[in-house]
């Protein structure tokens, strides 16, 4: 779906913070609330806007470690590549799962309380897949996420 000025800067709102109100969506897009409110449930309903989420603090829940494991896959069939994808999104330890090209296969971001508990990810969810050839992990010192996507309306 394309995006006009009014609904990428409602998206770019939103993406900057998830609990404004209507009406002050209203205000920073000079419509009516209820106009408004038409434009974000439109934003929802075409797909456009999936969600809205809370930022947690990884340590307060309990996450003492991130990594991120780049898997290689034995074979390339689809059924291989969806079979390894829904079980590593079945895993809660999981955050993200990235399907790439070239040498790596998989990218998988996860969030575990220690090295133990990484390990026993790795060798219980991971090593054991049929599908899985070999596993290189690093350790994640640092994770920052850009706070918004990019929006491209057409307008650049």
């Amino acid at each position: 779906m394309p995006l006009d000025r009014t609904d990428a800067t409602l998206v770019g709102a939103l993406q900057e913070d998830g609990r404004r109100t209507i009406k002050e969506l209203a205000a920073l897009v000079s419509l009516s609330t209820s106009a408004t409110h038409e434009r974000v449930r439109r934003l929802f309903a075409t797909g456009v806007l999936r969600g809205i989420h809370a930022e947690v603090e990884p340590t307060a829940i309990g996450v003492g470690l991130q990594a991120v494991i780049q898997v290689h896959l034995q074979r390339h069939s689809r059924d291989a590549v969806i079979a390894f994808r829904d079980h590593a999104l079945a895993q809660p330890e999981v955050v993200s799962v990235t399907h790439l090209t070239g040498a790596v296969d998989f990218l998988v971001q996860v969030a575990v309380r220690d090295t133990d508990h990484l390990r026993d990810l790795a060798l219980a969810a991971f090593t054991t897949r049929d599908e899985v050839a070999r596993l290189e992990t690093s350790v994640v010192y640092e994770h920052v996420r850009a706070q918004v996507w990019p929006i491209y309306d057409g307008r650049d």
